[in-house]
């Protein structure tokens, strides 16, 4: 599965995917609207009712079940699915679908979403110290990989969702899966799948959202247009990037 995943990443890299960031307009107006963060906020308010008495005795129920029907299966597919939405990203556009942002942006994008994705997750897993329900752990709450895939989609839904909606729906199909699939393997409980899919999506909205101020920051500190060009040898896979003062 590794060498699989090794070999896609190739390919798409193998792909001409160069972009220059657009600094031609630099005004900064805000992508921000209040009513986008409804839905994320509602599935990490929907975790946190696994701290409360009759939500916390139905996950034990949840996976007492799971552990009687599935035995010692397991799967870990999962591992290497969170990050398929995140490549789509950038895959869908290398195979004609039409993106809203340049790579560059798209890349800006990815990042911001990403560090903010990394400090709310950690702050709260090592905060709140949940045990998984394996016992393998006290970092349960909230799933990462569960918020990586689901921050992955929404990043989809924002760049290609005006293109063609099965965009979206193929991502997020991906993630549900991915959430479905840590509670399956008992690495999560099914509220710690709630809260990691509204971070992932809220993640997401912030990279969206800071884009004109995280573009007019690229620009100001480096005073340069990017051009960013990857390329795959005999030797192995390369990231240029050539910036024009």
């Amino acid at each position: 599965m590794r060498k699989t995943f090794s070999l896609i990443l190739t390919l798409l890299l193998a792909l001409p995917m160069c972009a220059h960031a657009r600094t031609d307009s630099l005004t900064v107006k805000s992508n921000f609207k209040a009513g986008e963060v409804i839905m994320p906020l509602s599935l990490i308010g929907a975790g946190t009712l696994g701290f409360i008495e009759p939500v916390k005795n139905s996950r034990y129920e949840v996976r007492d079940y799971l552990d009687e029907w599935r035995g010692d299966h397991r799967v870990v597919v999962d591992d290497y699915l969170q990050y398929v939405p995140l490549a789509s990203v950038y895959g869908l556009s290398l195979l004609g679908a039409d993106a809203r942002h340049n790579y560059v942006d798209r890349t800006l994008e990815l990042a911001t979403s990403y560090l903010t994705l990394g400090i709310m997750v950690n702050a709260i897993k090592y905060t709140v110290r949940e045990p998984r329900p394996d016992g393998s752990a006290n970092n349960s709450f909230p799933s990462g990989h569960t918020a990586t895939t689901f921050m992955g989609a929404e990043l989809v839904r924002i760049e290609y969702g005006d293109d063609s909606p099965w965009y979206s729906v193929g991502a997020y199909t991906i993630a549900a899966a991915v959430g479905v699939l840590r509670v399956y393997n008992n690495h999560h409980w099914f509220t710690d799948v709630f809260a990691g899919a509204g971070i992932g999506i809220l993640s997401a909205r912030i990279g969206y959202w800071l884009l004109p101020y995280t573009r007019k920051a690229m620009y100001r500190l480096t005073g340069c247009d990017a051009f960013v060009c990857p390329s795959v040898s005999h030797e192995g896979a390369t990231l240029g990037v050539v910036m024009r003062f």
